[in-house]
């Protein structure tokens, strides 16, 4: 069932007589826990509204997220959370949405010094599992007073409505972009570097690890002060391990999106699990996971590539932090839960914000949880 505009999308729900799967693109599949008739959502296609000056841009959930980030750079600015697409580490086709990134809150490199995609949405409208129609602030055709309701749509997988359009915040691009890398092996030597880097005054954008080819520190802004901040955090990161210095923008670009887009585990047999840490605990954590891993967010994000079959969350234990199973075989999707299942008091916050906004459960049931 496809629909092309609000209004079919609120009717489509209303009338809905089961469980609704909500596919936008199709490149984030949303689990084997999931199954009810497709509601696809690109048909809702357009940038609504894009004023550069404001430095905000309007997009309704179904529009291509190339299509936004071209008018985008075509004006010079960028969405600065650095959206990933991750159709090469799923082996999934289609094109990513505006609604499928906010869905998953989809956020890069960036986070550490941009924030997340939740950071940088400035309003949504969405249909709920009532066929509603809600809308963050201004004119509302459905009283929701009390909600963050931003926030509460950002990373909630289309389990409490499904977004028809979203406001962000935009960013002017940067003149010039350098990364320092720094020769250092092991999880520990990493998170030492990353969190010495993050700790200086140049502003780092992004920090990751990629074993085999060492910590990776991005620097941007104008040109001449991305020059001198280059040099210095070389200089102060030199007691580390040998540095160099990538100063050519595009092996810039391509270097940021293998962390990004997760390219090490491409192609790669094997399960992919997606764990946030505190940037302290990662090391002990990679210890554990006995398969590939990377690290993005300074060491608070843990990318690992382990054997079909492992339950992952399980054979980690006690966890301080979360994992995702982000990509699996069906057998393991089968037994094993998208999902960390959430403490007693955030699961009852969680089910009351569901029975809210989607009273008959119909919006990808059992996602999460």
């Amino acid at each position: 069932m496809r629909v092309s505009s609000e209004e079919e999308l609120a009717e489509a729900v209303r009338g809905a007589a089961g469980p609704l799967v909500v596919r936008g693109g199709g490149t984030r599949p949303v689990g084997a826990s999931v199954a009810g008739e497709v509601l696809e959502t690109s048909g809702l296609d357009g940038i609504t509204l894009y004023e550069p000056g404001a430095l905000t841009v309007v997009a309704k959930a179904g529009t291509p997220l190339a299509a936004l980030e071209a008018a985008l750079a075509a004006e010079g600015q960028r969405l600065a959370f650095e959206p990933a697409d991750w159709r090469g580490l799923l082996g999934t086709e289609g094109e990513p949405t505006v609604g499928g990134m906010v869905a998953a809150n989809v956020s890069g490199p960036r986070r550490v010094q941009a924030g997340a995609c939740r950071d940088a949405l400035l309003g949504v409208r969405f249909v709920d599992g009532t066929g509603a129609v809600v809308k963050n602030g201004g004119r509302v055709m459905k009283n929701v007073t009390g909600y963050d309701l931003v926030k509460l749509m950002a990373g909630s997988w289309g389990t409490l409505g499904v977004l028809t359009e979203a406001a962000f915040k935009v960013l002017p691009a940067p003149e010039a972009a350098a990364t320092v890398v720094i020769g250092v092996e092991g999880a520990d030597a990493a998170v030492r570097v990353l969190s010495a880097a993050l700790g200086t005054p140049f502003d780092v954008t992004g920090a990751a690890f990629l074993p085999g080819e060492g910590a990776l520190v991005r620097i941007e802004g104008f040109a001449a002060s991305v020059a001198y901040r280059a040099e210095r955090l070389a200089a102060a990161l030199g007691a580390h391990g040998p540095v160099a210095v990538e100063r050519d923008a595009e092996r810039v670009a391509a270097l940021w999106r293998r962390v990004r887009e997760v390219a090490p585990f491409h192609g790669k047999a094997g399960e992919v699990w997606r764990i946030s840490v505190r940037p302290s605990d990662a090391p002990g954590l990679v210890v554990r996971i006995g398969g590939e891993w990377m690290l993005d967010w300074g060491g608070g994000l843990v990318w690992a590539l382990v054997s079909e079959g492992s339950d992952l969350r399980a054979a980690l234990g006690p966890l301080r932090g979360h994992a995702t199973l982000v990509r699996a075989a069906a057998a393991t999707r089968a037994r094993v839960a998208t999902f960390a299942p959430e403490p007693a008091a955030l699961a009852a916050i969680s089910a009351g914000l569901r029975a809210r906004f989607d009273p008959r459960g119909i919006l990808n049931p059992g996602l999460m949880g």
